[in-house]
């Protein structure tokens, strides 16, 4: 059977004290179940045209009466991991789930934030948004709210208390915003919110912060579940188990589609509890015989609940460090979800005159971050805080895509500093928190879809969790893997992957830029990051002729001073350029213009045929 553990399965030991499956509450008998013995095996009805997975298709069922149809389409958060937005649409009637922003990567220079393209939303003005639920409190479900929620027209936001701290703070960085409209939810009841054709209840998961939830939504066509980011932890800390059987009540009246996150899906065997990764760090602190210092994501409240927990077993005080981790801390505190005994965290300052051995110090910078408190401290720019020889530094985090180089950067630097590193690639001191594989088919089981669509991740990892699906009997037919800003409508006949996009591209934040940085501006900064800039500088009389020999300014292209032999022949074929240009024009008068487009041409083939490069080549033509 699937949910079998392999017997040397490195990860998530404690999963082998998991419930009996067959001790969850039976399904209902309309729906069926065969083979009854351990995990009720999924009996499901293929639509009626089969759906291409990997290709995209428009099927043939038979047209729905009166537009009724379910449109669900992604505005980021396929392809990526990150930007997470969709949208729930019936007749123009829309419920937005998250709206969360994603990191740029090393080809996108000077840009802060990538957002979701809400195009199709502000360019159609029939469609009425009902409502945004903000399934949890990480920026890629909802970073971007601040740049896009007026342009939304100020939806009430649906999220649980901790994820409204969150987002109220953030808000204050921009005060020109109104003040949004922030609904508490209650996962943990079984209360429905009603809006226009949608009925929908949240339901607790875990993940690696408190106040997570998925949703099941009920519409006029068909009932939904979206996971939202999540895993099953029997063991959590600082956060309580997913009422299993409260999914399995949703899921009793059927389940049409099943929406589940993909992040970790191509990942084997159970999700680790925070519960091994308290012990682990336990050995580690109990071990350490100066300073700690354990860096790890801001937002990691169960993380840091477990370090608090450990310090009070082991006489250790606890200072905290860098501005969102703080936040993170006072509010996490205030609402319940994270406690500490009096005294136990106390200001920086005063850790600093405590003996090193009862001291542990909670930071950010796990991800190499060039503002972030542990890397002030490694490049000895920080205030107070300096490494010593006999600090163990624990990296209490996976390495997010794209900062490996600058992590192991950092971890370097704090190793000639003295100090010993400690990362998640030794032991274990960090878990995810996304389903694994074995995680994703018990909520598969659980609900017994009828379709299923895999969320949240790149293509590999959404192919791999419809593979997964397969495995335990989900017809291939009946899975769709749509990209960003495709169409997926379901309705009573069945489930059509479509061949219908919404504009779901890139749009960049740079500064107090929303969208005003595009591909072409992308573009010439790769340019002039790869290959430099090249400057010329041409002064032209009233007859056409140069008034002066042209001037060259080099940046990022050839050190000037050393190339002396290469800037006079670029002189001289300018004056060359220039020349024929003024001969090929019939008008008496200068064409600038052209002058410049002939000198970017000419100057342009003539340095790759010297240097192999392609500079920017800027060519200035000033008239006297």
């Amino acid at each position: 059977m699937y949910m079998e553990t392999s017997k040397n399965q490195s990860r998530g030991n404690f999963h082998s004290r998991r419930p009996n499956y067959k001790h969850y509450p039976p399904r209902n008998p309309k729906r069926g179940a065969e083979n009854n013995d351990s995990v009720p095996k999924v009996k499901i009805m293929s639509p009626s045209q089969p759906i291409a997975m990997a290709t995209p298709t428009t099927s043939s069922a038979i047209a729905p009466k009166n537009n009724e149809v379910l449109k669900i389409m992604a505005l980021g958060g396929f392809e990526e991991v990150g930007r997470n937005m969709l949208l729930l649409e019936y007749q123009n009637q829309i419920i937005i789930v998250d709206i969360g922003l994603r990191f740029p990567d090393e080809t996108m220079p000077g840009i802060d934030f990538i957002v979701p393209n809400i195009e199709y939303l502000t360019n159609n003005p029939e469609k009425k948004i009902l409502g945004a639920f903000i399934t949890h409190g990480h920026y890629d479900h909802l970073g971007a709210i601040p740049y896009l929620i007026d342009k939304l027209g100020y939806p009430v936001i649906y999220t649980a208390p901790l994820t409204r701290a969150i987002i109220a703070r953030r808000q204050e960085d921009f005060p020109k915003e109104k003040k949004l409209d922030i609904r508490l939810v209650n996962p943990d009841s079984d209360e429905n919110i009603n809006l226009g054709p949608f009925v929908i209840q949240p339901f607790h998961v875990n993940h690696n912060i408190p106040d997570a939830f998925g949703l099941f939504v009920k519409t006029p066509v068909g009932s939904l579940i979206l996971t939202g980011d999540f895993k099953f932890d029997l063991q959590p800390i600082g956060d309580k188990p997913a009422d299993l059987n409260h999914i399995v009540r949703l899921a009793d009246g059927g389940v049409d589609m099943l929406l589940i996150d993909s992040t970790n899906a191509e990942v084997p065997g159970y999700s680790m509890s925070e519960n091994v990764i308290m012990d682990n760090l336990e050995v580690l602190f109990a071990n350490a015989k100066g300073r700690i210092i354990l860096a790890t994501f801001s937002s990691l409240i169960s993380r840091l609940q477990e370090a608090i927990i450990i310090c009070e077993k082991l006489g250790r005080k606890v200072a905290i460090e860098g501005y969102s981790m703080k936040f993170n801390v006072e509010v996490s505190e205030k609402l319940g979800y994270l406690k500490s005994k009096k005294g136990t965290i106390i200001p920086l300052a005063e850790a600093l005159h405590l003996p090193s051995q009862e001291v542990a110090i909670l930071c950010t910078g796990a991800q190499g971050e060039d503002n972030a408190t542990l890397m002030k401290v490694a490049n000895r720019e920080h205030k107070l805080l300096h490494i010593e020889k006999g600090d163990t530094v624990i990296f209490s985090s996976s390495i997010v895509p794209g900062n490996e180089l600058a992590v192991q950067n950092l971890k370097d630097t704090l190793l000639k500093q003295g100090a010993t590193v400690f990362h998640y690639k030794m032991l274990d001191i960090h878990a995810s928190g996304h389903a694994q594989q074995e995680d994703l088919k018990l909520m598969m089981s659980l609900t017994h879809p009828k379709y299923l669509l895999p969320i949240h991740g790149h293509y590999s990892m959404r192919r791999s969790n419809a593979n997964l699906a397969m495995d335990i009997g989900i017809p291939e037919e009946n899975i769709a893997i749509p990209s960003n800003g495709q169409i997926v409508e379901l309705t009573k006949a069945g489930m059509t992957l479509t061949e219908k996009f919404v504009p779901a591209n890139y749009v960049m934040i740079d500064g107090l830029g929303v969208g005003d940085v595009g591909e072409v501006v992308l573009r010439d900064r790769n340019t002039i990051s790869q290959d430099g800039i090249f400057v010329v500088i041409a002064v032209l009389g009233k007859n056409g002729a140069l008034v002066s020999e042209p001037e060259i300014v080099s940046r990022g292209f050839v050190y000037m001073k050393e190339s002396q032999d290469l800037l006079k022949e670029a002189k001289e074929k300018t004056i060359q350029i220039i020349k024929t240009s003024l001969g090929n024009v019939k008008d008496p008068r200068v064409n600038a213009t052209y002058i410049r487009n002939n000198i970017r041409e000419g100057l342009g083939t003539f340095l790759f045929r010297k240097t192999q490069r392609r500079p920017m080549v800027l060519p200035i033509v000033v008239e006297s």
